[in-house]
């Protein structure tokens, strides 16, 4: 099952529309949404546990969404 933009919503909160429509691009599953929304809030807590770095549209959407966060920073 691919991404809705509410789906989107629903994991990440609200977000510009853009990002919402680039994640959706990506034919991602929530569940992928997930993995990548955990990896980009908690990556070292991940990798204590062992998990191996993100690949695929995972990391592509790791990708997208550092990208979010390092506008908000600037």
């Amino acid at each position: 099952m691919t991404l809705t933009s509410q789906d989107v919503i629903a994991v990440l909160g609200p977000v510009d529309e853009t990002l919402v429509a680039e994640i959706v691009a990506t034919g991602a599953t929530p569940t992928e949404l997930s993995e990548a929304w955990a990896w980009v809030n908690s990556d070292e807590a991940l990798i204590g546990e062992g998990r191996h770095l993100p690949a695929g549209t995972v990391a592509a959407l790791v990708d997208l969404l550092s990208a979010d966060e390092e506008e908000w920073e600037e």
